[in-house]
């Protein structure tokens, strides 16, 4: 990555931090220990990938990203809280992420449990508030709503989740694999460049950042199956040889690790194919292939 595109991410990183720490800052009576959940799982670290490809994905299309950093954290709470869920035992079972104890471990699995929940309608209620501020328009809102539920839904997120559930302790085809994958980790990255794209007005372009998106993930997700294989628990934050414990089928399963790294390479190379469609994108270039050789 180039020391422009370094600064350029760190500044975006910091920037999303604290816009997050404002979510959960006040703790009302008898509710506290929910928000201290809530800003424990928030304040924990994370590339923040999402909101700095819907701001990228803005700027890209013409659009004017300032004030609407609230905006796109609406789609971190909701990938927050889905790692709050993830970790749960009636799902994955982790008990670490990014290095500190998971949220349940920390304040409970029932506080959990809620502290995730109320993540992810407050991720719909930043929306509506920047519509009720003036910083976008109510049209504007009603798309984006629209977008991010159809993502977290059975259409999406919450449905990769099940299909993932469905496919433990037993071989599956790549091609289920790509759907889980399109759905469980691909949905919330295609809405963030989705939405980027309606916040900057430019409808055309939707099916390109859509079609990046999911080029992008795919091979996100890849990586990341090598990386459960291959890194530390330094380096990732959290166990690895958790999928082969749970006996799920993944990339690494599927392909082996050099079939899985040729395939990383080759949608990364589709999904910067279609970045050349997008004016001034030499920042997110850099950032995809950054993403691509990442130890973490």
């Amino acid at each position: 990555m180039t020391e422009n595109s370094m600064i350029k991410l760190n500044v975006y990183s910091e920037m999303i931090n604290e816009e997050l720490k404002k979510f959960a800052a006040e703790k009302p009576t008898l509710r506290e220990n929910i928000c201290e959940a809530m800003d424990y799982s928030l304040t924990a670290g994370g590339k923040r990938l999402r909101p700095i490809l819907m701001l990228e994905f803005c700027r890209m299309c013409g659009g004017n990203a300032s004030g609407l950093m609230k905006t796109a954290c609406s789609i971190e709470l909701i990938h927050t809280f889905s790692l709050i869920h993830d970790d749960l035992p009636c799902m994955d079972d982790d008990d670490y992420r990014r290095g500190k104890p998971s949220c349940h471990k920390a304040y409970g699995e029932a506080t959990a449990l809620l502290a995730g929940d109320a993540l992810n309608t407050l991720a719909f209620e930043a929306i509506a508030d920047a519509a009720t501020e003036g910083v976008i328009s109510a049209q504007t809102a009603i798309m984006l709503v629209s977008v991010l539920a159809k993502a977290v839904g059975v259409n999406g997120m919450i449905g990769g989740q099940i299909i993932d559930l469905g496919a433990e302790g037993r071989e599956i085809s790549i091609e289920e694999l790509d759907l889980l994958q399109a759905h469980k980790t691909g949905a919330l990255i295609e809405a963030a460049c989705v939405m980027g794209v309606i916040l900057a007005g430019d409808f055309e372009k939707i099916p390109a950042a859509a079609d990046y998106a999911q080029a992008l993930g795919r091979a996100f997700q890849i990586v990341d199956d090598i990386l459960d294989v291959t890194g530390s628990f330094e380096e990732l934050g959290k166990p690895i040889g958790s999928d082969a414990e749970q006996h799920k089928s993944t990339y690494v399963t599927a392909l082996g690790i050099e079939g899985a790294q040729k395939e990383a390479d080759r949608l990364t190379e589709q999904a910067l194919l279609i970045l050349e469609q997008f004016d001034d994108n030499e920042f997110l270039r850099d950032l995809t292939e950054y993403l691509l050789h990442r130890r973490s």
